[in-house]
Parts: C-alpha cells; structure tokens; sequence
C-alpha cells in the first residue's frame, strides 16, 4: 500500500527544489563556449591602413632614430612587429595589385604602374580582398589610396568598383612657391634656375614645399578625418575599412610645422658609397647601373641633401598623424575590442642608399617595408624577425575572420607566427619586371635579374648591402647562393599590355561602378 502522505511530501519537495533551482539559474550568468554557434556568428571588424612609399624611418623600426612617428609607435606597443617583411613588387601598382588580389606579379603580369590589374584573366576571375569580405557577410568601405588608379574608357579607375562604400578623395592646400625646391623644374627655393643640372620630367615630381593652407585643407587628413567619423557609426554588419594615406609620396607637399619638427643642421644623411656599384657587373663586365639623377641633384650640395631628407621626414610624420586620427578614433569607438588593425607601407623606399632615391629596385631599402598587426586582446608589443610579404595579408585575414578558404592565393597565412613570432618560417619573394626575382631571408639577399646579372648580399655583415658576393669563388657563398635560387617563383607571367591613357578623357563621377558580379568570382 502506497502512504499517500510521504508521497504528497515528497511531490511537493521536488516542487520547492526545482524552484530554488530555477531561480539560482536565472541569477548565475553562464560564458558559451568559444567553439558555440553564437561566438563564431560575431566576425571582427578590420581596419587596414596603407601609406604610401613609408619605409622604416618609423620610429619602433629604427630606420633613422631622427624621425618623429608618436602615433604608430603608439599603435605598435600592442602589437606583432614584423621586422622583416617585403613587398611583392617595388613599385605602387603591383605592390597593391598583388596584395589585394592575392596573386604575385610573377602570376599575373602586373609589374608596373601603367598596368591595370583588371587586364588579367586571372583577376578577371576571382574576388579581390574587398570583394571576397564583401561576397562574405561583411561591409567594404574606403577612402584614399588603396588601389592603383589608371584611366579608362569608362572614366577613372580608382578600385571604386571594389567596395560598398567609397569616397573620392579631396584636398592639397597648395603650396608655398617661394619656398619650392623641384629636380623636375630646375627651381631651387622657389627661383628658377635656368642653368639647373640633372632637369628630368619622368614620374612623380622629386619636389617639397610646405603647404600654404593648414592641415585641415590636406588630403589625407580629410580622409583620416572621414574614416574617424565612419566610426562613430552603426553597423549591422562587421566592416571592412581600407584607409589610404598617401604621403610620403612625392611631391612631398605637406602642412610646415612638419617641416619644423626637425633641424636642418642637426639631420643627418644615409650611408653611401659612391663605387657601390662597382661590383654589379654584366656577362662583359661592365657596370649595369649608375646613380640616379635625384642622388645627383642633390648630391651637388649638403644642405640640398639635407632638405631632401628633412622633406621625406616631414611627410613621413604628417602620415603618422593622420593614420593617429584614425586609430585614436577606434580606441574611442565601440568597436575598439572587436577589430583586426594592420598598419603597413607598399614598399620600401630610398635616400641616398644605393646612390638612388625612390623605389622601383630589388635592393633592400626597396622590397623591405613596415607591416604591423593588432589583434583584439593583444597587450604588448612584441617583434618577429621572420620573413613575411604583403601578399600574406589575403589569407591572413581570410584565416583571422574565419572566411571560407581560398585556395588559389599564392601567399601564405601568417596566423601562425602571431600566435608564435618565433616559429621557423619561410623566405620572401619581391618581383620587378618578368624573370627579374629578389629572395631574402634573414641572413642573405639574393637578386636575380634574368639576364646573367645577380646579386648575392650577407645581411649581418653587410646591411647596406655594399659587397656583392654573387661572384665570389667561395663554396658556401654558391652553396647559399643555389640555394636561394630555390625559392625564385616558377611562374614568369608575360606582362599584360599597359593601361590606354587618354588624356582627352575627364573623370566621371566619383560613384562610377565596374560591373562585377561577386557571385561569378572565386
């Protein structure tokens, strides 16, 4: 027989327990799992931030300990520091064609300026990084320069195409002409000087004077500037910001108090020699190259030199105080704990190294370049010296956001050594023209121009890379050298035909649109 009153007891005592137990569960907050659905729906945000012909006159970089960057070494105290990494073309447009496409110029042609990246079959055919966060859940903004532009029958490409958002980039703030020195034009301290040596009009304009307008007129603080208000919006989605800052490139045309952070009497120059070339020697011996006419022009005179460099260091500063617009935005921002910041230069950059100025060489001050990553949670800043390239940032991130693979891209992603700066890792492979291949690893620089001449450089002994030991009879200087050889690209894409400039042509609306179907491309 069933004691119904034990029963009633014990019913109503389940009763009160799961009662008790019930509101215990409402007041105790549980953390899902990191592998749960609700965590891996959350994507962070990504904020890149190009600049334009920056090399490592950065201040955590040490590339000249004169230079002035607060705002990036800021950024860097929580942060990888990558020591070494290259550029996949020393030049503009390949660099960033290659970057953004995530194809090497030896796959697809690229290796110039006047080429537009959306004349390969290859690109033709698959996302570029935008277009792939794009196609992936995520909103794609941008302002300032990230591709390269080129003319075209349907107006002006600037990769507007590419994004959801984007803006044409405005401002300058002219200049003083009564204090415009310029190779180009022959003009030294706003006069012209009708007898000027080493007068040359090809490519940008090798040019500096301060601004006559203030900071607020100039281009990249405009752009810095808007970014910073994009941050202050909603989004319903996680975005995509590409930020381009575009000085230091020349001209190096920016507001004076740059200018007057630094001391024309106390700066000093880079290291040159003048027979440096001396030992880069074709199959009949001779020499291949000889210093070009910027290292000319202002080699005439010391102070000149020195205006040169004040002027790169100047621009270099007001960079970095536009992308600290940008960062201390995000700092502010509710989205401070939730995005990916990579921080980086297109290439590298000369003056006076090499008897050159600008880019466009497989040396080191050309294919080497800043490159910095925060993560969300990162606390400190920590150095990795391994060998990486910017055209490891597209699986990178694709790696970061957790987007489907890719697996057509040639770089490779660097997740690793952000969790490990130490790990063994890989060579870098920079390309400058077709069959003209640079490998560099810590240690050793080798360059291989395709026609019989190379170039072999011991990066401990010899940073400047002034003793070419391509042509040494030393047996571990061949072992090495064949085994850099190794790592060259089997690819040597002919180059695709230039971009048609028609100069007739005006610039459409900044709205124009290339018709790209993300769902047609890979």
């Amino acid at each position: 027989m069933i004691n119904i009153n034990t029963t009633v007891f014990k019913f109503i005592t389940l009763i009160i327990s799961l009662h008790v137990l019930s509101g215990i569960i409402n007041n105790v907050s549980f953390k899902l799992p990191s592998s749960s659905h609700k965590e891996n729906s959350s994507k962070p945000n990504v904020i890149l931030i190009a600049i334009d012909d920056l090399n490592d006159w950065v201040g955590v970089y040490g590339g000249n300990p004169q230079i002035k960057t607060p705002n990036i070494d800021r950024f860097a105290e929580k942060a990888v520091v990558f020591r070494n990494a290259s550029c996949p073309g020393p030049v503009c447009g390949p660099s960033r064609s290659a970057l953004l496409s995530g194809f090497m110029p030896s796959t697809t042609g690229i290796y110039s300026n006047s080429q537009n990246m959306l004349d390969s079959e290859l690109i033709q055919q698959n996302a570029t990084l935008p277009e792939y966060f794009s196609k992936n859940g995520y909103l794609t903004i941008s302002k300032g320069k990230i591709f390269h532009k080129h003319t075209t029958k349907n107006g002006m490409d600037h990769g507007q195409w590419a994004f959801d958002i984007w803006e044409q980039e405005m401002g300058s703030g002219g200049i003083m002409q009564e204090k415009l020195f310029s190779r180009n034009k022959g003009i030294f301290n706003g006069k012209i000087n009708p007898n000027a040596k080493f007068k040359d009009k090809r490519g940008s304009e090798f040019a500096w004077a301060p601004t006559r307008q203030g900071i607020e007129k100039t281009k990249d603080y405009l752009t810095a500037k808007w970014f910073a208000d994009k941050l202050d919006d909603d989004y319903t989605k996680p975005f995509f910001m590409a930020v381009g800052l575009s000085k230091p490139h020349l001209p190096w045309y920016v507001p004076k108090e740059f200018f007057e952070m630094y001391k024309l009497d106390t700066l000093d120059i880079p290291e040159y020699r003048l027979d440096d070339y001396d030992d880069i020697l074709d199959k009949n011996g001779e020499k291949v190259f000889e210093p070009s006419a910027d290292f000319k022009w202002v080699l005439q005179d010391e102070e000149l030199f020195k205006r040169a460099v004040r002027a790169y260091m100047a621009s270099s500063s007001y960079a970095d105080h536009c992308a600290g617009i940008v960062l201390d935005a995000l700092e502010k921002s509710k989205y401070a704990e939730n995005t990916i910041v990579i921080l980086f230069g297109d290439h590298g950059w000369h003056l006076g190294e090499k008897l050159r100025f600008r880019k466009a060489a497989l040396w080191r001050e050309s294919t080497q370049l800043p490159l910095i990553i925060r993560l969300p949670g990162m606390k400190q800043r920590q150095f990795c010296n391994r060998n990486v390239n910017l055209i490891d940032l597209f699986p990178t991130l694709i790696d970061l956001c957790d987007l489907p693979e890719k697996n057509n891209l040639d770089g490779r992603s660097i997740k690793p050594l952000l969790k490990d700066v130490d790990l063994d890792w890989y060579p870098a492979l920079t390309c400058s023209g077709q069959g003209s291949q640079s490998v560099i690893t810590e240690d050793w620089h080798y360059i291989n121009y395709g026609n019989g001449v190379e170039e072999l450089y011991n990066l401990k002994d010899d940073p400047m890379e002034w003793i070419n030991l391509a042509n040494s009879d030393s047996k571990e200087n061949l072992r090495i050298k064949n085994h850099m050889k190794s790592y060259m690209s089997e690819n040597d894409a002919g180059p695709v035909p230039k971009s048609v400039k028609d100069k007739s042509m005006k610039q459409t609306d900044q709205t124009i649109k290339l018709k790209r179907k993300l769902e047609h491309l890979k």
